[in-house]
């Protein structure tokens, strides 16, 4: 039976808006350009999409060279991750979960950066979601046994890495990693019930959606994707909606900063149906005004903020989920910030950014290394060039000592607005600096 799920050579020959048959022909030149008469036809390129053969040594690299793709990533991915294109997610279910955590971990160790899932596909992913009740896991597999002692030190060792100061985290990515493959290797291999079953499908899901924001940070989003889709596949085993919709946002949050809000503004809806908790309720209303601002859409991204605020000052009598556990006044009123300046209004923006940069806690170093760009953004509104250069710098300085690379792209892309202002004390030091990052 045909696999269900798109082959990566579709996406990579579409990428290209190339027909099955101008593939054959540039393998067709490629193979030639070897001394060889031809290197495949359409019925061989209809094999290798629909799952049903895998190209020869020989067939991949006249692929690899149709595509431009260096025989290094043939060696270091394997068939067919090292195509380029577009990804498609996998359908929620028990059948997908360990797929979708292995290829997770495939694509953590992948370096490139330019691959996304489509709109198409996380709207669909969303909605999914939404309507899907989680499946019953098997009481038992074949394999180890699992006990609880085991689960409870890998819940542990993961809450105290997560814990860690941001400087420190930076080096502990591996650490991460290594524990996430650790619980995919139990959930597939072992042998427990559901109870433990749930908690291993929780841990992975937790792991996957960390390991997911490192990569986010270094700019690697299709890492974080895959990542974000292995913790909503587990999320979804374990059946805690909270964690799915929280993922969901994590989703929704990478398609603004790609500047697909549009997708952003659907992923959050989907993802508001499954949160009653406030915290989580007022993080994802505030996301979801952040897109709006960023469409433009004034009279949504209000409503939003304001339902965000009322949601935040709700005592819960539960704490909140761990995915949104770090959400307070300061995140309200930095965001807020943030969606007054894309709306028009800096002298506003810079009160409520300077407001929440008071209030946020130091040991959430990389958080202000962001909102320290969203002032400079502010400052260079208003025109006040030497206090945005100051802030810009000190968030380039934390960057650099916390190891950040996110932050150190929004100072980037701050770069252009500072150059009408050459003259002016500390902008060409600070320019020439950013250069030599």
């Amino acid at each position: 039976m045909d696999d269900p799920i798109r082959h990566p050579l579709a996406y990579a020959r579409e990428l290209r808006h190339w027909s099955q048959g101008d593939l054959v022909a540039e393998l067709n030149k490629a193979a030639r350009r070897h001394g060889l008469r031809s290197g495949a036809d359409k019925a061989a390129v209809s094999r290798w999409e629909h799952w049903r053969k895998t190209p020869n040594t020989d067939s991949q690299l006249l692929i690899a060279e149709a595509f431009d793709v260096p025989l290094s990533e043939l060696e270091a991915y394997g068939w067919p991750y090292w195509l380029p294109g577009r990804d498609e997610p996998l359908p929620l279910g028990a059948a997908h979960t360990v797929r979708a955590l292995h290829d997770a971990q495939r694509a953590a160790m992948d370096r490139r950066s330019f691959m996304t899932f489509s709109a198409i596909s996380l709207g669909g992913l969303a909605a999914q979601w939404a309507t899907t009740e989680p499946g019953r896991l098997a009481s038992a597999l074949d394999g180890k046994h699992v006990d609880g002692e085991l689960v409870d030190w890998l819940e542990d060792t993961s809450r105290k890495l997560t814990a860690l100061p941001t400087e420190q985290r930076q080096h502990t990515v591996r650490l991460m990693d290594a524990h996430l493959a650790t619980v995919t290797e139990l959930i597939e291999e072992g042998r427990y019930g559901e109870a433990t079953g749930r908690r291993l499908h929780r841990l992975a899901a937790s792991l996957a959606t960390t390991c997911g924001w490192y990569r986010f940070d270094q700019g690697r989003h299709w890492a974080a994707g895959k990542l974000w889709e292995a913790a909503l596949q587990s999320a979804n085993a374990a059946g805690d909606r909270d964690h799915g919709a929280g993922v969901l946002s994590d989703f929704a949050y990478q398609a603004t900063w790609l500047g697909e809000a549009g997708v952003s503004v659907g992923q959050l809806g989907h993802a508001l149906s499954g949160v009653s908790h406030p915290t989580a309720r007022s993080l994802l209303l505030l996301r979801r005004a952040r897109a709006h601002a960023a469409l433009g859409d004034r009279a949504a991204c209000y409503r939003d903020l304001s339902d965000a605020e009322s949601a935040l000052a709700v005592g819960a009598a539960d704490p909140a989920p761990g995915w949104c556990a770090w959400m307070g006044p300061a995140d309200l009123a930095v965001d807020s910030g943030q969606c007054l300046l894309d709306l028009g209004r800096p002298d506003e923006a810079r009160a409520r950014i300077a407001e929440g940069m008071a209030l946020l806690p130091r040991a959430r170093d990389k958080t202000r290394g962001v909102f320290l760009t969203y002032q400079a953004r502010g400052y260079l509104e208003a025109k006040e060039v030497e206090q945005a250069v100051s802030v810009t710098g000190e968030s380039l300085d934390l960057a650099t000592r916390i190891g950040a690379p996110r932050c150190v792209a929004l100072v980037r892309e701050l770069a252009p607005a500072f150059e009408p202002y050459r003259r002016v004390d500390g902008v060409p030091e600070f320019l020439e600096r950013l250069r030599a990052c």
